[in-house]
């Protein structure tokens, strides 16, 4: 049984090791990554998806405002029933009814949003047939309108039309530039992400240097003791040293393959594969002006179009609640031709005019307060509006100082760091010079090591923390300031 377990142990492991080292390694460079994220991932493909809804609402929107033509048509209404009919004298009779009704149209309809109203052209030809019964014989007639020209005006009352073109037009163009964004969000996640894997990965090859060099020194060691040169505490102290570099390899292999994941899950990357990341290239070197930031990120920014559209709802409310609470107008009216006849030639011959003229009015006269309260909270709504979007402005641009100032900080942070870390490495090659020949003990060279680890990883994180600032200033300016241009997506 024994050997069995150990045959199928053998072989789960054989599979596991197999699968591993099957999975593809990809090189790829941080351009690479970000193309990758802004093509295909699943993301980007939300962000895409977003956009296009946008823009078929917006297309939906504003063809309200073309002219709408339509064809109408009733082919046929057929009726064979006993209805009651009213008579001359008052009375009313049951009467065996049986006739046919057809009727076509075209009407052509165009809303002038500047006005509220509605302007329509209309056409049609209506035709009955009375089939013939005890009562009467069969016959035929049509009702012809070969054109009807009218319109519909509300007076004095809120014009929907007007206030909704305007806050549509500002709602596409804030979804393009919220396309933009969520497109420069993406890139600053798989910025990260690669950072995060690739420090991890110098941070493993780190380890596997310290790990060879403190096996080698740990045998070297063992020998200086067996001939007496050094303690026994400095031998143990230089194997715990080793043995807590073998533990630390481990456990950043384990963070290595999670960030691989990570990042190859980001991409929407379904096949198992090894990413083998270059070291970035391009650091940021360019000056920003605040001027031009704060600018630059009034005219590109969503929160702008964000802004606007605040104030415009407000106000829009205002004018309806307004309107709503005084006098109100209608004026309806229509002007066309129509004829009657028993064929259809004749109901084309001699037109009669026929026009129809209305007026409503519609006047409050007691409300008791209602109206006046509702004006009164509407006009509150607007200044509370206005104050909260000058203080939102206010943080928006404060936001902006502070990222482009923490951006000229960090380009100088990665310049002190780097000289560090220079110092660091130079200190580290002399410090293990000097142990090998007994000039320094084991503790001032752990100290020299751990020195360098944390000037390496200074280094790389100031590197890191520049390249967010850049995408940062990116994102909330939407303007690329080492080509001076606003970023644009397709």
């Amino acid at each position: 049984m024994k050997y069995l377990f150990k045959i199928y142990m053998t072989a789960i492991f054989t599979i596991a090791f197999l699968s591993i080292h099957s999975q593809r390694i990809i090189e790829a460079d941080l351009t690479e990554i970000i193309n990758a994220a802004v093509t295909e991932s699943p993301s980007k493909l939300l962000a895409k998806t977003r956009l296009s809804n946008e823009y078929w609402q917006y297309i939906n929107f504003n063809s309200t405002f073309k002219p709408q033509l339509s064809f109408d048509a009733t082919l046929p209404f057929l009726s064979r029933s006993i209805d009651a009919i009213p008579l001359p004298d008052g009375s009313e009779a049951f009467v065996n009814r049986s006739f046919m009704r057809n009727n076509v149209g075209i009407s052509l309809r165009q809303v002038i949003p500047q006005t509220g109203g509605t302007v329509f052209v209309n056409t049609g030809l209506s035709r009955i047939d009375l089939f013939e019964t005890n009562a009467q014989d069969y016959s035929r007639s049509y009702l012809s309108t070969p054109i009807s020209i009218g319109f519909n005006q509300p007076i004095f009352q809120f014009n929907r039309f007007k206030w909704m073109r305007q806050i549509t037009e500002i709602e596409y163009e804030q979804s393009k530039q919220q396309y933009i964004e969520e497109t420069e969000e993406i890139i600053y996640d798989a910025v990260n992400l690669y950072f995060d894997l690739y420090i991890s990965k110098l941070d493993l090859e780190q380890a596997l240097r310290n790990k060879t060099y403190l096996d080698s020194i740990s045998e070297v060691a063992d020998g200086r003791f067996e001939v007496g040169r050094i303690s026994e505490t400095e031998m143990l102290q230089i194997r715990l040293s080793a043995k807590n570099a073998n533990a630390q390899v481990n456990a950043i292999e384990l963070d290595v393959q999670n960030k691989n994941e990570q990042l190859r899950n980001y991409l929407g990357v379904k096949e198992e594969i090894q990413f083998e990341l270059d070291i970035p290239q391009n650091i940021p070197s360019y000056d920003i002006e605040m001027e031009t930031a704060l600018r630059q990120a009034e005219q590109n920014r969503s929160r702008t179009a964000e802004f606007r559209l605040r104030l415009l709802n407000a106000e829009m409310d205002l004018d309806e609640t307004v309107k709503s609470s005084g006098v109100r107008l209608s004026l309806n009216g229509s002007f066309g031709l129509t004829q009657s006849a028993n064929n259809l030639g004749d109901a084309y011959v001699d037109l009669l005019d026929q026009e129809t003229v209305t007026l409503s009015l519609s006047v409050p006269i007691a409300d008791w307060g209602r109206r006046q309260s509702q004006r009164e909270i509407a006009r509150s709504n607007l200044e509370l509006e206005q104050l909260q979007v000058e203080q939102d402005r206010i943080t928006f641009q404060r936001e902006i100082i502070v990222n482009v100032e923490q951006f000229n900080l960090k380009k100088r942070q990665l310049a002190l760091a780097e000289e560090s870390f220079d110092i660091a490495t130079q200190r580290l090659n002399i410090a293990k010079s000097r142990y090998g020949i007994g000039k320094i003990d084991v503790t001032n060279l752990n100290i020299a090591i751990q020195e360098h680890e944390n000037a390496r990883q200074a280094f790389y994180a100031a590197l890191w923390d520049l390249r967010r600032a850049h995408h940062e200033i990116r994102l909330l300016t939407l303007y690329d300031f080492e080509v001076n241009l606003p970023i644009t997506v397709e």
